[in-house]
């Protein structure tokens, strides 16, 4: 690639203004100028999901996991505007989350991009509540206390990979093994908890950082205070993880985060496989019989007050998210993009600025939704949509 095709041109995603962007061979951008472009083209920062399960199809939960399934998962995800993901690996047996781990780390080993598209992998569970509702679709027969020593068998099979660890502090094991995390390098998310406020504290004390799908993942019926959720929101060094989806918060709920967490609120898809396929009855490895209905709620077929996951890409749901009037377009695509970055720690290494990665997508608004016309990942372009 020469000088010339390291140039994109378009409208800031924040600011509106005509600019240029332009990087250099090693993959870094060298600098954003103001410049004429095309009206209709929109350069913003590749998105950035710190959960998801799969779509398309392509589950990253189902065995046998194949390469060949995460390596053409990402290159769909990349349609999606997607530059960097956490494939989330839930609840299972021990020897099958070890399997699964093994995978997606070949996965990154054969196939380069894909590679570098794979921040690290996000393991939901099993150290997550027993209890029905905290436990979401988790199957139960899998759930136990936090296991430092199991942990560390994964953590090995995966390669050095795994980056976030979703779990509940309610276990009286939980605060060793969040400090234990810490000193390794690695991101503690509470979620699916029955914590008390003082095991949440203790859990933040320990250098917990982050909230899984906030508000999710709970009984549904809590008291009006103290609870698990409250507290989570009072705690500042928590990052707040939210599905914008439509189903798994009401915009009401999310209006409160926004104001609570400010700029540590991020937007997850938490994606499954079913994401992208038409409505109907479908079996997954998290939550059995499950229906999805054209509306593209998700939810168990046993007991449809509960979700399954989400249906919805990240794209789709920061767009949902903008157009509900909570926040403005570059506000919501912050919270799937850089914020994101900035929650584990890497905020200089993206964004739409010099020396940062050149992974951006160029875009275009339309009433129906957003579409992502190419993805730039590291200065290559992965994706680009058909004229």
């Amino acid at each position: 690639m020469d000088s010339h095709d390291r140039v994109r041109a378009g409208r800031h995603y924040a600011t509106g203004e005509p600019m240029e962007l332009a990087w250099n061979s090693d993959g870094r951008i060298e600098r954003v100028l103001s410049s004429g472009g095309n009206e209709e083209i929109w350069v913003a920062p590749g998105l950035i999901d710190l959960q998801i399960n799969g779509g398309y199809g392509y589950d990253f939960n189902s065995l046998p996991l194949t390469t060949e399934t995460v390596i053409q998962a990402t290159r769909r995800l990349w349609e999606k505007g997607l530059t960097l993901f956490y494939p989330t690996v839930i609840t299972n047996g021990d020897e099958e989350i070890e399997q699964l781990l093994r995978v997606i780390d070949a996965a990154c080993l054969e196939d380069e991009a894909v590679g570098s598209t794979i921040g690290g992998i996000h393991l939901e569970g099993p150290f997550l509540s027993p209890e029905e509702g905290p436990r979401g679709a988790h199957d139960s027969r899998y759930i136990k206390a936090p296991d430092w020593a199991l942990f560390t068998r994964w953590q090995a099979a995966s390669g050095n990979r795994i980056r976030i660890v979703t779990l509940s502090p309610e276990w009286p094991e939980a605060a060793d093994f969040i400090r234990a995390c810490v000193e390794t390098g690695i991101i503690v998310s509470i979620g699916h908890t029955a914590a008390t406020p003082a095991q949440i504290r203790k859990a933040v004390e320990a250098g917990a950082t982050m909230s899984t799908h906030l508000g999710n993942g709970a009984h549904l019926t809590l008291p009006r205070h103290p609870n698990y959720i409250w507290e989570q929101l009072a705690q500042d060094q928590l990052w707040a993880g939210m599905i914008a989806d439509g189903y798994h918060l009401p915009d009401s709920v999310i209006k409160v985060m926004l104001r609570a967490k400010q700029s540590k609120a991020v937007l997850v898809s938490d994606a499954v496989y079913l994401s992208g396929m038409p409505p109907g009855k479908y079996e997954t490895h998290i939550g059995g019989h499950v229906v999805l209905t054209p509306e593209g709620r998700l939810h168990l077929a046993r007991k449809p007050e509960l979700l399954a996951g989400s249906a919805m890409m990240l794209a789709d749901a920061v767009w949902r998210l903008a157009r509900s009037g909570l926040c403005a377009f570059s506000e919501a695509w912050d919270m799937a993009s850089v914020l994101p970055a900035q929650a584990m720690g890497q905020g200089e290494r993206y964004g739409l600025k010099r020396g940062a990665q050149a992974d951006f997508v160029l875009l275009e608004k339309r009433e129906e939704g957003l579409r992502i016309v190419e993805t730039v990942k590291g200065g290559h372009s992965v994706y680009q949509a058909d004229r």
